[in-house]
């Protein structure tokens, strides 16, 4: 396994999820709450409250190949990067409530042009989920979870290049899967991701302090009082 992120992420991790951290943990996180589940729950054990087995064995193998364990800070595993995406699939989120839905829909337009789909999240994972399952049982004759690493890397380079058709309507899957991945990383610990801040201490991100301006223009000077979360748990 690599210990760097995958794809054409090249610079290193540290520097590229600095790069985009703040922009994901201030701006795209919507507007619901939960209930909080208890973080002594192990991931293995976690039951999934959109996704079925299938699927959740899925999320937990791609999610685990963008931002692996094996690098010089928390993969997306030890972040319980996979809670956030199932939780966010129950929400408002899944059923695509504030996407304009109606068509036309044009599948060859330019990627800037925004989505071009008639599929809602929760339609994108599901169905995607299972063409690349699909994909793999012909390919490699096992679903993605069960493939060596460096396979399942070349799956999901295939499909962010399209080299592995999913099909018109799931084009963005991996834009999709990336998206919410990074979230996910960097969202405030009660969306379900983020555990314990593992992202955000890593990055040197203070989290929702009511107050770090004197250290704002501090550049290469490491942060030293820790993040805190929006419920006011500290790291």
């Amino acid at each position: 396994m690599s210990d760097k992120p995958l794809l054409e992420w090249t610079p290193s991790r540290r520097q590229f999820l600095a790069a985009t951290s703040v922009a994901t943990a201030v701006s795209v996180l919507p507007s619901w709450t939960y209930a909080a589940q208890s973080d002594t729950v192990p991931l293995e054990q976690y039951l999934p409250e959109y996704f079925n087995a299938t699927e959740w064995a899925f999320v937990m193998a791609a999610t685990a190949r963008l931002i692996p364990s094996d690098g010089d800070g928390p993969g997306a595993y030890e972040a319980r990067v996979p809670v956030f995406i199932d939780r966010q699939l129950t929400t408002s989120y899944g059923l695509g409530a504030d996407w304009y839905m109606q068509g036309p829909h044009m599948p060859d337009a330019d990627p800037a042009l925004g989505f071009q789909t008639p599929l809602n999240p929760k339609q994108i994972y599901r169905q995607g989920i299972a063409a690349i399952n699909t994909w793999c049982e012909q390919s490699h004759g096992k679903s993605f979870d069960k493939l060596e690493s460096a396979q399942q890397d070349e799956v999901l380079t295939g499909v962010q290049q399209g080299s592995i058709n999913l099909g018109a309507e799931l084009r963005d899957f991996f834009t999709v899967l990336l998206g919410n991945t990074k979230e996910g990383y960097f969202a405030d610990p009660k969306y379900g991701g983020n555990h314990n801040m593992l992202a955000w201490s890593y990055i040197g991100f203070p989290g929702a302090r009511a107050s770090f301006k004197e250290w704002a223009g501090q550049h290469n000077v490491p942060y030293p009082l820790g993040p805190v979360s929006i419920s006011g748990e500290r790291a």
